[in-house]
């Protein structure tokens, strides 16, 4: 476990929503909750269940849209699929 530093910790104690945090370097915003409002969270957000074909699918699709896959320059790999006929 990391310790609070002073600074966040009276921010954390004056505020009464989550306090949000930002990385200088990266940019990237993080949100500190109580251990106990998030331990209620997770219940919605994580599950224990593996992901269905179709949820699989859908991420597949977001990560290949993330990574370019939807840019038209990228249409030349469609030639090259073998299963493809000319």
């Amino acid at each position: 476990m990391i310790a609070m530093p002073k600074e966040l910790h009276d921010a954390v104690r004056s505020q009464e929503e989550p306090v949000r945090l930002t990385d200088l370097e990266t940019a990237t915003e993080y949100v500190v909750v109580r251990a106990d409002l998030f331990d209620r969270l997770k219940g919605f957000v994580f599950t224990d269940e593996p992901l269905s074909a179709d949820e699989q699918q859908a991420l597949l699709v977001r990560a290949g849209l993330r990574a370019g896959w939807d840019d038209p320059a990228m249409d030349v790999y469609n030639d090259l699929d073998p299963r493809r006929q000319p």
